[in-house]
């Protein structure tokens, strides 16, 4: 009797370490579990080393403020950290409003469908998704709209995964996913029946740039929607917290730097964007984005501990405990930022390229 309550109590405790560490991951996680984590496109030899590397172009702030190095620094950053986000995020890397009564994964639906519903684009045009990540807005904006959308990203790894998601979901006959740099995007002039950015173009040296190509490509009398993080009004750069939380954000997200709310539709017109519309999604009646951080804590360092174990296995690349951590402490401040009403990631605009006269 003692040993088949032994083996009984090992059998438990063996079938529990095997869901906590193989199959536990987030509501939305599909598709990706603890074990599979690694460094994207790195070699699992180098992911330490190129952690290191991330932090050092900090070291060297002017050196992520220029075009030529941005492509470096933000791929390196999403090697490091698609598989973590993705396990314990999910596929759509970005914040929503959150809706009472709904849970995360619809209200990051909605808050996707909302930006194709503002481009009025029909079933079977041509839009853009510029920074798609592993493409879940795309696939939930071409499920909702049945538009063509065609996504950009730096990275090899999210192309990888973005068309291996498109597949599973039978989307691919409308998702396409290139890899490519947005600010000198391989697609000709007024080629596409609109474009959206969700939370991507924060990691352009200037925003500028990144709106040009955006203008390039657009057919005349298309529209652009983005949503930006910006520094609000309330943001004083002269109070050391609310400066330690910005800079706490752009470290732990590959930021060359946050601009400021009051910046983005200046540039849109600048580069010829006729400006429709532009509002904060994150101010009231919107509940709270940052909260979804917050109830993370507990996950959070559930997730750690696996991340851990796996690591002292050599399951996981070495490094990838410092990265899991680097954005645990980012999670504290964008929630800080949230809090104090200094950060919003989802600053909406809505853009206009003129029709030809």
């Amino acid at each position: 009797m003692d040993s088949l309550a032994l083996f009984a109590t090992a059998s438990l405790v063996a079938g529990g370490l095997y869901w906590f560490v193989c199959i536990l991951g987030s509501a939305e996680q599909k598709g990706k579990t603890a074990v599979q984590l690694s460094g994207g496109s790195i070699d699992r030899e180098k992911v330490q080393d190129k952690y290191k590397q991330y932090w050092s172009f900090f070291r060297r702030p002017k050196e992520i403020e220029t075009t030529e190095n941005v492509p470096a620094f933000v791929d390196t950053f999403y090697n490091l950290v698609t598989d973590i986000y993705e396990w314990g995020w999910g596929q759509s890397f970005h914040f929503s409003p959150s809706i009472p009564g709904k849970s995360h994964r619809d209200c990051t639906r909605i808050h996707e469908e909302r930006a194709v519903d503002l481009l009025g684009v029909k079933h079977g045009t041509r839009v853009l998704d510029v920074g798609c990540g592993v493409g879940g807005p795309m696939r939930a904006i071409a499920a909702h709209s049945k538009a063509n959308v065609v996504g950009i990203t730096i990275n090899e790894y999210q192309v990888k995964r973005a068309k291996a998601h498109n597949k599973k979901a039978g989307l691919d006959s409308l998702c396409e996913v290139v890899c490519g740099n947005f600010l000198q995007m391989p697609f000709g002039d007024d080629s596409f029946d609109g474009a959206y950015s969700i939370e991507a173009t924060c990691h352009a040296p200037k925003l500028e740039e990144v709106y040009r190509e955006i203008y390039r490509v657009l057919k005349p009398g298309s529209m652009y929607v983005s949503y930006e993080w910006v520094t609000t009004e309330l943001y004083n750069s002269d109070d050391p917290e609310h400066v330690e939380i910005i800079h706490g954000i752009e470290r732990g997200d590959a930021l060359p730097g946050l601009r400021s709310y009051n910046d983005i539709a200046e540039v849109a017109r600048k580069v010829g964007f006729e400006v429709v519309n532009e509002k904060d999604l994150a101010k009231p009646p919107a509940k709270p984005w940052w909260t979804r951080l917050q109830m993370g804590r507990i996950a959070y360092w559930r997730n750690h501990i696996v991340v851990t174990v796996l690591s002292w296995l050599g399951i996981a690349p070495k490094g990838t405990v410092d990265v899991h951590k680097m954005l645990f402490v980012t999670a504290d401040y964008l929630a800080k930022g949230g809090e104090k009403g200094i950060f919003s990631p989802m600053h909406m605009i809505l853009c206009r390229k003129p029709e030809e006269h």
